[in-house]
């Protein structure tokens, strides 16, 4: 049976609800305060929850929020494949919600931040098996050369999906570049791609993407509420989004990744995944929280009564 063997970053968010972000040098009051499981934590739910199996490759810390992250993941069904970290405790990430659904984001990694090959020397991959792969690694220096070196001995009919997250600002890094060829399916939202490729219109971007990537690499491109865009050999389609009130966008992009990678591995064609991340994202973004991603009767019901 295939699975997703998630080599990102599990942390602890702080999740705050505020009106407005402060000046700097300013203070306003939460409306709320919580600490959930969030990162990488995310994408697995949403796949776990939508019916696949998941394998988490990364580390967790020893201390109060590793003993968060590991309950978290046990609740889901996640297979932690590294045992407790000792001497470090797992990350915290300070995740702040404003009234308009934007959020903001304050990060300090942990135990999560390392990974040798020795690590993944134990990892099994299996046949059908997919990897995901967090842009947010590649900045990780105790971790991102040995992930890429494992990566690129994989099997080429292992398929690959990468999301670079906000803070990959620029396709010249030398790891970056050493992954490029690598990718099976690229997910990211509009104004990372823009940004990435220093492009002023989605064409342009998804026309560079498609030329950086290997010629049957799948592109997803999430455009909000609009919905997302799915290109491949030069073709794009935009894939229409759900309207719904939003409260809070903490996740969806996560939420979207999770789903679409398991409704590949059930058999979907890219467009009819497409249609079901799209789904279980617009239900994430109507609940507070980061791993909000619906489960796989939730998105059935929206998908029956959109259809």
């Amino acid at each position: 049976m295939p699975r997703l063997l998630h080599s990102g970053q599990v942390i602890v968010d702080l999740v705050m609800a505020v009106e407005h972000l402060p000046a700097s040098g300013g203070e306003v009051l939460a409306e709320s305060a919580r600490f959930e499981v969030g990162g990488g934590f995310n994408v697995m739910a949403a796949a776990a929850r939508n019916g696949l199996p998941v394998v988490y490759l990364g580390r967790h810390g020893q201390g109060r929020f590793g003993d968060l992250a590991r309950a978290a993941m046990q609740a889901e069904g996640i297979h932690m494949s590294l045992a407790c970290s000792p001497g470090a405790d797992t990350g915290l990430c300070v995740a702040l919600t404003e009234a308009s659904a934007e959020r903001s984001f304050i990060s300090h990694i942990g135990a999560e931040g390392e990974l040798s090959s020795e690590d993944l020397a134990q990892v099994q991959v299996q046949p059908g098996d997919y990897v995901y792969v967090s842009g947010y690694s590649l900045l990780q220096p105790s971790k991102a050369r040995a992930l890429i070196d494992w990566l690129l001995g994989l099997p080429r009919d292992v398929p690959l999906m990468f999301d670079p997250g906000p803070l990959v600002q620029s396709a010249d890094s030398p790891l970056l570049a050493a992954l490029l060829p690598r990718i099976d399916i690229w997910s990211s939202n509009r104004a990372e791609a823009l940004q990435l490729t220093a492009s002023t219109d989605l064409d342009a971007a998804l026309a560079r993407l498609g030329a950086w990537l290997p010629t049957a690499a799948l592109l997803v491109l999430r455009d909000g509420p609009r919905g997302c865009w799915i290109g491949q050999r030069g073709r794009q389609v935009l894939v229409p989004g759900f309207e719904v009130q939003a409260v809070d966008s903490n996740g969806a992009g996560d939420a979207h990744a999770g789903v679409f990678i398991a409704a590949l591995a059930a058999g979907l064609e890219p467009l009819a995944a497409a249609r079901r991340a799209n789904a279980a994202a617009a239900i994430a973004v109507t609940r507070r929280g980061p791993a909000t991603a619906p489960g796989s009767a939730e998105v059935d019901a929206l998908l029956q009564v959109s259809a």
